[in-house]
């Protein structure tokens, strides 16, 4: 129970970080270098930190996948022993 809080305050600090970073692109974002959000108008930082909050967010999606089988799986399986 406690290493599954320190894992969600790990994450959570994680998206703070990303964002935080990400926040240096809205700040000095300039229209002469491209579209807004295009990677052309980011610098190699921005870029960076853009696909590692993209990795990030598809990793968070896969690790709750695997938590709702987890569950799904334990649910089965009492369900089988009760009727038992």
């Amino acid at each position: 129970m406690l290493i599954g809080f320190g894992i969600i305050i790990i994450d959570i600090i994680v998206y703070i970080l990303l964002g935080l970073l990400l926040m240096n692109y809205e700040d000095f974002y300039d229209d002469s270098k491209g579209e807004y959000w295009s990677l052309k108008s980011m610098s190699t930082t921005d870029i960076i930190v853009y696909f590692t909050l993209n990795f990030w967010h598809l990793l968070n999606i896969i690790l709750i996948g695997y938590i709702v089988y987890l569950v799904i799986i334990k649910l089965k399986k009492t369900t089988v022993q009760n009727a038992n």
